[in-house]
């Protein structure tokens, strides 16, 4: 029995239609992650006022500064006059370093939304392997899906219009603005 287009186009896309999706509100996430970024949220918020040092703030000075939190530090940034306290298991802490106020966070990943962005951006070699097996997979199920004979509205009429539409767009993006 030999396979048609539109029996190869389904059946492809049957299998991959989860991480379509996945990909797909990943990538939107990822599209609006200045504005709008749900990969945690904070599940427990405390305010907080530290007495910080003056002058240039050493990594020994920070850790000394958060010790009574009892949470494992794991690194700080200073910018401006804003420090950040990264903790070990997903707690952060913001302070203004010339009042000593901020808050102490602990956060969790968003379920699902979170869960695909971190497929989104793994670098596990398995993991990559999958995904250029997929992306090929993507490459079929579009080609695929214009040989699929559709009468009047089949690629040959207007198919190749709207595929020409969708390529310009893109072009456009990358090689103009």
């Amino acid at each position: 029995m030999s396979l048609t287009h539109r029996q190869i186009h389904r059946d492809v896309a049957y299998f991959y239609v989860g991480l379509i999706l996945a990909f797909s509100f990943s990538g939107i996430i990822l599209n609006h992650r200045q504005s709008w970024y749900p990969t945690e949220y904070a599940y427990e918020s405390e305010e907080v006022t530290l007495k910080i040092p003056k002058g240039e703030l050493t990594e020994e000075q920070v850790r000394n500064l958060v010790a009574p939190f009892q949470l494992e530090y794991e690194s700080h940034r200073l910018r401006g006059n804003s420090l950040r306290v990264d903790f070990t298991g997903n707690s952060i802490m913001e302070l203004d370093t010339k009042t000593g106020e901020g808050v102490l966070e602990a956060r969790r990943t968003v379920p699902f939304l979170g869960h695909t962005i971190k497929l989104h951006k793994s670098t596990d070699t398995a993991w990559i392997w999958y995904s250029d097996i997929f992306g090929a997979a993507m490459i079929l199920i579009a080609i695929t899906g214009m040989m699929i004979p559709m009468g009047k509205n089949g690629f040959n009429k207007r198919g190749w219009k709207l595929m020409l539409a969708g390529l310009i767009f893109p072009l456009l993006f990358l090689f103009i603005l």
